[in-house]
């Protein structure tokens, strides 16, 4: 895998650039893409009813809307899909229709395979896959792509900046890896979530009003979020940085890293069976 740090100014685009879908992922990226300098007039939105925070932008920013595929007026440098994957067969077909012979399509849809794309595009088009997560919304996502083999380096390098403009992009040569990927970084922040869920209900249970101890678990979470993030260490070097031997965190960690126990669940275990659990359901829903 190789990667790319994001936050980056996106490439200037040679032709324009057609977002299907202006969702909460789909919004995002328009927001870092006209934040990092893309001028609205270079971009068309596919979206027959856009959600109403995004509407005053379109409008200010002069981009170009449209109900119906049929109404765009010419191929674009590169389509982004970024529609649910329960409609995704419903849309594509006419999308697809749109593309021309060097337009890149990129798909942030979980469970949406390469060769599903590919089977409605003219034989040799170029396409990308991509996993991005929430944290998008702050422009601190990370997501991980894999093209085919007709995307070009050029290619990659205009979808790794625009993808970039809401956080980090890596890049698998292996399709297959993109469910591991799903079930890590797409899936992983309900994960965080529900540390801060259950640290605020151990906290409850230790006598602590319930909501200073969902303060101090969302502080908590966020900010070794944070710390991590801007620290260079190693994750085990952090962690062994605030424990101190025969203290309370070591205490706390000797229960949550324990062999054995009720089925050999300790926070490791559970964790590789939540990831598998993911993982696979993901495989399921390929299409």
């Amino acid at each position: 895998m190789t990667s790319k740090v994001g936050s980056q100014e996106p490439p200037a685009l040679s032709g324009t650039l057609l977002l299907v879908g202006a969702g909460k992922m789909g919004g995002a990226l328009l927001k870092g893409w006209l934040a990092g300098g893309i001028s609205g007039r270079d971009v068309s939105v596919l979206d027959p009813a856009p959600p109403a925070e995004i509407c005053g932008m379109l409008e200010a920013e002069g981009i170009n809307t449209i109900a119906r595929p049929d109404a765009a007026a010419a191929a674009p440098q590169v389509i982004v899909m970024a529609v649910k994957p329960q409609v995704m067969d419903d849309v594509f077909p006419a999308v697809a229709a749109l593309a021309g012979p060097a337009t890149l399509v990129v798909s942030i849809a979980a469970g949406r395979s390469i060769a599903g794309f590919e089977k409605h595009l003219p034989a040799g088009s170029a396409v990308v896959r991509a996993m991005p997560n929430t944290p998008a919304a702050i422009a601190r996502g990370i997501t991980v792509c894999c093209g085919n083999a007709h995307v070009s380096g050029r290619q990659r390098d205009l979808c790794a900046g625009l993808l970039g403009a809401v956080g980090e992009v890596a890049w698998v040569a292996d399709e297959n890896l993109i469910d591991a990927v799903t079930a890590v970084s797409g899936s992983g922040p309900a994960y965080v979530f529900l540390l801060a869920e259950c640290l605020a209900d151990a906290g409850v249970a230790a006598g602590l009003d319930p909501a200073l101890a969902m303060r101090l678990a969302r502080a908590t979470v966020s900010g070794a979020g944070e710390l991590m993030h801007l620290s260079n260490e190693e994750a085990a070097v952090l962690r062994h940085n605030v424990t101190s031997p025969g203290g309370t965190t070591a205490a706390a960690l000797a229960v949550l890293m324990a062999e054995g126990g009720a089925g050999g669940c300790n926070l490791k275990n559970l964790m590789n069976k939540a990831v598998a659990a993911a993982s696979q359901r993901s495989r399921q829903l390929r299409s």
